[in-house]
């Protein structure tokens, strides 16, 4: 399915409130696939690929627009929207951009929005450079590989996101927002959860906050987070999602 010529759309499910599914990077198409895929047994489900680079440069509005485009072809419907990563990041500024559009919001490893969760996250990931991984990934939980990376989408999307922050637009901005949200983190996740909720906690008025043990940056993926964390989310949009 296309919508508007720009964003290539998957669904997922047959039955259920609907749910649209936004991928992290910037840019990294499909990785949100499992992730709509362990929603469709109980929700309808749009995975969008997000805008590629080429012509103008990509800009948050940019893919806030492309959204809106999505939904506003909803026929009124308010879906949740879930995003993980960058798309946590996304999911908010549509829900600001559009408060009479989204519906509930899960964050799941939700990006930095200030320049000390951000140092935090660089002087974790320096600390971890040289340690074997703990994770268990599930081989089968990937999205798919034969999608190429969009190394400049990343950068102009990620360059705009980090201006607008410092401009101070976001996250200000987010106190538009009349969505409950939910964020999901991982303990061992190195984007630091405490840090980016105490961030948002002043502009959104119904932010709630679990975090998973022994976690870290995708749940999904992870053998021992799995189970949990597609627990935790699917209990949360059963009793808020309401958009058929």
């Amino acid at each position: 399915m296309e919508a508007g010529g720009l964003l290539r759309v998957r669904t997922w499910g047959a039955r259920g409130p609907l749910v649209v599914v936004l991928h992290g990077g910037p840019a990294a198409t499909g990785e949100a696939a499992p992730i709509a895929r362990g929603l469709s047994d109980a929700f309808r489900v749009l995975e969008p690929w997000q805008r590629d680079s080429g012509g103008e440069p990509l800009t948050v509005a940019l893919h806030v627009a492309d959204l809106h485009e999505l939904v506003s072809g909803l026929e009124g419907v308010r879906p949740a929207i879930v995003g993980e990563s960058w798309g946590a990041m996304l999911a908010l500024a549509y829900a600001a951009a559009h408060p009479c559009s989204a519906g509930p919001l899960v964050l799941i490893g939700c990006g930095t929005f200030d320049t000390e969760s951000r140092s935090r996250l660089t002087a974790t990931l320096d600390e971890r450079a040289h340690l074997p991984s703990p994770y268990d990934f599930d081989a089968e939980s990937r999205g798919p590989s034969e999608v190429p990376f969009d190394a400049l989408a990343h950068e102009e999307t990620w360059e705009d996101m980090l201006l607008l922050q410092a401009e101070g637009v976001y996250p200000a901005a987010f106190e538009s927002i009349t969505s409950e949200v939910l964020m999901v983190h991982g303990t061992y996740d190195p984007h630091p959860g405490k840090m980016i909720r105490a961030s948002l906690e002043p502009h959104l008025a119904r932010l709630e906050y679990v975090e998973l043990d022994a976690c870290g940056h995708s749940p999904w993926r992870e053998r021992q987070a799995r189970e949990p964390f597609f627990e935790v989310v699917r209990a949360w949009l059963e009793a808020r999602a309401t958009g058929t």
